[in-house]
């Protein structure tokens, strides 16, 4: 190969890798920016494709999706000075691209470090005033969105950065002080256990009492109703046998002499010593009953 053809094959070479180098291309999922000579010469580059100056130009590209920063579990004291155990992550974002290089240079490690450290931070103000119960539930929501609008503010001037939600992922109570925490719930149960089956006994105490006082109540109303019924039973036969004696009167004596003797000489082993002309045996010598 001459030396012409050398020089020219040479010069092709550079030429094709000058042009690839002069175009990059942006993914709408990208945030970018572009450097001159080392500094910021564009920021906030649209997707797409663009050109820059080979050797001049350089492009550094960011992750411009939401990402998430899982905050390992830290130690806060609450108002009381009670010991939690908090577990949280943050949802953030890429905003203002220019301002994120100069403070980050770029570094996604960078700008998670800053904006942990701002976080626990924010936590421990935030846990620090206020007591257990707040911190768990009751002022747990307000706690969260307080946190998160002062990082975002914080964060976006700083660098750049859009926090977008902060969430307690887990709260609980330090191993040492867990024990203690449930003994006392078992003592508090224990108590409330006891009140509610000493309830309970005078609860039943006082239905069994009403229980028999009802017993006594109905039976002395069942022994007055019987009474007025047997009552009334004995004054409707009196007066059955009343109205009989008035339509015959010798029929009447008749069916009740015949009665007395079934009754009289139903065992035979009784013995009677009785005036054979008694009443008694007025049916037995004459049929009419006459006393002639």
């Amino acid at each position: 190969m001459s030396t012409r053809n050398l020089v020219l094959t040479v010069l092709g070479l550079l030429v094709i890798m000058l042009g690839s180098d002069a175009f990059y291309t942006v993914k709408e999922t990208q945030r970018a920016v572009l450097l001159r000579f080392g500094a910021l010469a564009q920021a906030d580059i649209s997707p797409g494709l663009h050109f820059k100056l080979p050797l001049a130009d350089d492009v550094k590209i960011f992750d411009g999706r939401m990402l998430t920063l899982d905050s390992p579990e830290e130690r806060f004291f609450t108002k009381e000075k009670k010991p939690l155990i908090v577990d949280a992550y943050v949802k953030w974002q890429i905003r203002e691209v220019d301002r994120y290089y100069t403070s980050t240079s770029g570094d996604e490690f960078n700008a998670q470090t800053r904006l942990e450290e701002r976080v626990k931070t924010g936590l421990r103000a935030k846990i620090s005033t206020r007591e257990m119960q707040e911190v768990v539930s009751g002022e747990r929501e307000e706690l969260m969105e307080e946190l998160t609008a002062e990082l975002d503010e914080e964060m976006l001037a700083e660098f750049g950065v859009h926090v977008r939600d902060v969430r307690v992922k887990r709260i609980e109570l330090p191993e040492e002080v867990s024990s203690s925490v449930f003994q006392r719930m078992n003592a508090e149960r224990d108590v409330l256990a006891r009140e509610l089956r000493a309830g309970g006994r005078e609860q039943a105490l006082g239905i069994r009492a009403d229980a028999d006082r009802q017993v006594v109540v109905i039976q002395a109303e069942a022994e007055r109703e019987s009474e007025q019924v047997r009552g009334d039973g004995d004054a409707e036969s009196a007066a059955i046998y009343a109205s009989a004696y008035d339509a015959d009167p010798e029929f009447y004596e008749f069916t009740r002499s015949l009665t007395a003797y079934r009754r009289a000489f139903s065992n035979k082993d009784d013995v009677l010593v009785i005036d054979p002309s008694s009443d008694f045996f007025r049916y037995l010598g004459d049929r009419s009953g006459s006393d002639d």
